[in-house]
């Protein structure tokens, strides 16, 4: 009989504070890089438990070299790992089990344990994994499959499911990529790999709507998230706009066409103003607080339709704006907004971001100890917020292996003989 069959199941939370509305789940992370590690960290920020397991002999997850590095003596770690790996257990296992039978025994110990497993590993049939193994195993398990261009077991062409798949290749095939910059240039993509994040919160919404469906029926699920997928969610109207009327949009770079005032205004200082006035009402209060004549410029002359907005009086009160904005700071452009409810936005550095004193009066910067660096850092906090059961931050971003031993022993029930033998085999770090 394996190992696995015996264990005794125990419930958590065993290593995290109780805290938080996911306080009682655990949740196992096959995950690497974002999409998937920040599908976790969204769980633990709110009390799920996470074990993350690494693969110790290529130096864990490839976020942890990722530049630029926080250098503190001679130790150094990426800054999206500091922000997006808190409240985290680093697990070191090498995750070949075809090659490591004995790391098999392991992963379905914790599997026997968990409720959720979150993994961005594509092709874990060639580990030895499969959902049905797992399924066998925790028949109330969340599965999460976290990919490219999707998974076999929901369909698709399997060139394409093959593919290794990124933010912006994502954004690429779903058609957001081309609606991008402007049309005399090339199409661009957004940075900040946005599209990971998005694909993570879109898969936490599963996975907790999958997690209530087992806690009533006792049965798990299998979740399917894919990137481009992801990106194709949020193209507004464009495919409906081509089923039915065989319209394609085109990128028209940061002017609105259609109504104004609408873009980026630069002001005096070498700042951007992003000002943007959509109906008759916004854009009579937009002139009122400018102090510009809306008879002269009247709605119906200027706004009304992309064909007043290229009016010679469209164009004209389009040069108006751009002059406002140049005699004045973006601090003093910003200020005559807020004060005139005209929705506009300064473009901000992450310096001034995180010195805008309304970010710190909501409690958005939060301070931990990374464990890498031994250091206390400060990083973006808990959104969103609850009124009752808030999210905490309970431990900084863990060291490559940090909770192996622990979760061996106090989760699995491992002797320290049978830790040693792992270790001298190379299973785990």
């Amino acid at each position: 009989m394996n190992r696995w069959e015996n264990i005794e199941r125990k419930p958590a939370p065993l290593f995290a504070p109780g805290f938080g509305p996911l306080t009682g789940i655990r949740v196992l992370l096959n995950g690497s890089v974002v999409a998937a590690p920040f599908a976790a960290t969204m769980l633990s920020d709110f009390g799920a438990e996470v074990i993350a397991l690494e693969r110790p002999k290529v130096g864990g997850d490839p976020a942890r070299h990722q530049k630029p590095q926080i250098v503190e003596g001679d130790k150094s770690i990426g800054g999206g790992w500091i922000q997006n790996s808190r409240n985290k257990l680093s697990f070191a296992l090498e995750t070949n089990f075809v090659k490591v039978p004995e790391s098999k025994e392991i992963f379905l110990s914790l599997i026997k344990n968990c409720d959720i497993w979150i993994e961005n590993m594509v092709w874990i049939d060639k580990l030895g994994i499969t959902d049905e193994m797992l399924m066998e195993v925790n028949p109330k398990l969340i599965i999460c499959h976290i990919s490219g261009y999707g998974t076999p077991g929901f369909g698709g062409d399997q060139r394409h499911i093959n593919r290794p798949g990124y933010d912006p290749l994502g954004q690429s095939e779903s058609g957001w990529a081309l609606l991008q910059g402007y049309p005399d240039r090339e199409p661009y993509y957004a940075q900040q790999y946005v599209g990971d994040y998005l694909t993570g919160l879109l898969a936490v919404n599963g996975i907790l709507m999958s997690y209530m469906v087992a806690q009533k029926t006792g049965k798990g699920q299998i979740i399917d998230a894919s990137l481009t997928e992801s990106w194709m969610r949020v193209m507004d109207d464009n495919f409906v706009l081509w089923t039915h009327s065989k319209l394609l949009k085109h990128r028209q770079g940061i002017k609105q066409l259609a109504y104004q005032p609408a873009g980026v205004f630069e002001c005096g200082d070498g700042g951007f103003i992003n000002l943007g006035s959509y109906g008759k009402t916004a854009y009579n209060n937009v002139l009122k607080g400018f102090g510009i004549d809306s008879v002269k410029y009247s709605y119906e002359k200027c706004s009304s339709s992309p064909e007043a907005v290229a009016s010679p009086i469209g164009r004209e009160l389009d040069n108006i704006f751009k002059e406002f904005f140049k005699k004045h700071t973006a601090q003093e452009a910003i200020d005559i907004c807020i004060d005139s409810k005209i929705s506009a936005a300064h473009i901000k550095t992450a310096e001034e971001v995180f010195n805008e004193p309304h970010w710190h009066k909501r409690g958005d910067w939060v301070k931990y100890t990374d464990q890498t660096l031994n250091k206390e850092v400060e990083a973006f906090g808990i959104i969103p917020k609850l009124s009752e059961t808030p999210g905490q931050v309970w431990c900084g971003a863990p060291a490559l292996g940090q909770d192996t031993q622990r979760v061996l022993t106090d989760l699995l029930g491992y002797s320290q003989s049978e830790i040693d033998a792992l270790k001298g085999k190379g299973v785990i770090d």
